[in-house]
């Protein structure tokens, strides 16, 4: 079982929603030190404030944009050097445009592509071999029911999630090669009830998932060394009717359970934060 308590625990987007709630859970569970990384300078003044506030003194917060490498790579040694190495990393930074496919621009795409791919990929590039050095660590990617199912609204989402799901995959197979305690959790949570998926219908059957309650989820994912978390748990049906069913049978099922028109009034959060000029360092 991975211990949080006396672990340094870094998550990336980590200044709000379920990334702030996953560090909150974390340092009540004894995390040696909690690392936030996140692009919204405003977020961060908020968390760290919050933070102090609970009496927490052993967090540490980074102004990283995760779909720059050279920002990773910097923020990485600065990690490295001032707090030491990440035993539980978090990559959990993702945005969703929720467009058609043919109205988004370049810019959207490759930011999407940028932060939910290439972010979670260097991410853990820049840790992974201190990780194995070590021989112990955890990293949990927050993938997404997405990775499960096609959605109308969601393609470049989709794509995004669809790569992350099969790579951390990928990630546990070569882990568990060698020896040590190593671990990769991915989740795949249907819609959270945060900014990040305002307007969304929720479908029969998924209901919108509260930050509360997954964020409870995925902590004892991470205590039991689970390989993989659907939430809620009607999605464990989901690969399966795909299996058996003709596609277009899965269609219509998934018409009237309301999956394919659950984006259509989607609104979601603004997701065009400024990339930050120069990196600033908070501590508490």
């Amino acid at each position: 079982m991975s211990q949080i308590k006396g672990a340094n625990v870094l998550i990336t987007g980590g200044a709000q929603g379920i990334g702030k709630m996953l560090g909150e859970k974390c340092l009540r569970e004894g995390a040696a030190n909690l690392i936030i990384w996140d692009i919204n300078e405003e977020n961060i003044s908020a968390a760290m404030k919050y933070f102090t506030g609970k009496g927490y003194h052993n967090v540490h917060a980074y102004s990283v944009d995760v779909s720059d490498t050279d920002d990773i790579e910097k923020a990485a040694t600065e990690v490295l050097l001032e707090i030491g190495n990440v035993d539980i990393l978090f990559n959990n930074a993702g945005i969703v445009v929720g467009k058609m496919f043919w109205e988004h621009t370049a810019k959207e795409i490759d930011r999407t592509v940028g932060i939910n791919i290439s972010g979670v990929l260097h991410t853990t590039r820049v840790f992974i071999k201190e990780m194995i050095r070590q021989k112990k660590g955890h990293v949990i990617n927050i993938a997404s029911a997405a990775s499960l199912i096609s959605n109308k609204k969601m393609s470049i989402y989709l794509a995004s999630k669809w790569a992350v799901k099969g790579w951390s995959d990928s990630l546990r197979m070569e882990l568990e090669s060698l020896e040590g305690d190593l671990h990769v959790t991915t989740v795949c949570p249907s819609y959270i009830n945060t900014g990040m998926f305002a307007g969304v219908k929720a479908p029969f059957l998924f209901p919108l998932l509260e930050p509360e309650d997954i964020t409870d989820q995925i902590i004892n994912a991470v205590k039991k060394n689970e390989i993989l978390l659907l939430a809620p748990d009607a999605l464990n049906f989901i690969p399966f009717l795909k299996g058996i069913l003709p596609t277009r049978i899965f269609d219509i099922a998934a018409e009237f359970l309301g999956v394919y028109a659950s984006m259509d009034d989607f609104k979601g959060r603004d997701t065009s934060e400024a990339v930050p000029d120069k990196k600033t360092k908070q501590k508490i």
